[in-house]
């Protein structure tokens, strides 16, 4: 019998998307994004997660963070999406009417170096790719709008990054990432890889049960 794959392993970072169901939105105005934020300030404190990035889109989410302990990244989301489709279905009056997310979470570990900054990018600029703000930086539901405009308490949730970002950031970020770095994200995201240099993603795939993630992960097809 194959050994199951190890997902959930302690003191290692992740990023982590979840989409609504069918993808349709769930997100339609202020109150419900609100309320996914309060919910995920309660989830950081109560499982003790460290939050380095985040942005909330009308139909998904992208998170970057670490936990402590084996197991804790399933109770974490599982605490957070269970309580907030509960929550969701009660404000719109829907309850028991079905799903509100696609199913499982999607998550891949991250190498703690300059694939950190890699992938804090693509998550913070996100709205901007989908065209949905000018400038990432005004996307009210993400950790870039927090840590630039935030109350010291919206800040609170946020831990420092382990990188230290390039002094021009802002403009950084807006600028497009290229077509190598976001081919290697999404095949993290579809697969499940480790995410960083190349001989890290063997190593870790090797030490974590992963091996079977690697499969056609390099560089991507001419013209994809």
């Amino acid at each position: 019998m194959a050994r199951s794959l190890r997902t959930d392993i302690g003191g290692q970072i992740y990023h982590v998307l979840n989409r609504a169901n069918a993808r349709v939105p769930i997100f339609d105005n202020e109150n419900d994004y609100s309320l996914f934020e309060q919910l995920l300030e309660q989830s950081i404190e109560k499982y003790s997660v460290k939050l380095y990035s985040y942005c909330i889109m009308p139909n998904h989410w992208h998170m970057l963070l670490e936990t402590k302990k084996d197991g804790d990244l399933a109770k974490f989301m599982s605490w957070l999406t269970n309580t907030h489709t509960r929550k969701w279905h009660s404000k719109k009056g829907t309850t028991g009417e079905g799903h509100l997310y696609q199913g499982r979470y999607k998550s891949f570990i991250c190498q703690d170096n300059h694939y950190f900054l890699i992938l804090v990018r693509y998550i913070e600029r996100n709205a901007k790719k989908a065209n949905l703000v000018t400038n990432a930086e005004d996307w009210r539901w993400s950790s870039i709008w927090r840590r630039m405009n935030g109350t010291p308490h919206q800040k609170k949730i946020l831990s420092p990054w382990i990188s230290d970002p390039p002094m021009n950031y802002i403009s950084f970020l807006n600028e497009p990432q290229t077509q190598q770095e976001e081919a290697k994200i999404k095949n993290a995201i579809k697969k499940g890889n480790p995410y960083g240099k190349d001989d890290w993603i063997t190593r870790t795939a090797k030490k974590f049960n992963l091996t079977s993630t690697l499969r056609n992960v390099g560089r991507p097809k001419k013209g994809g």
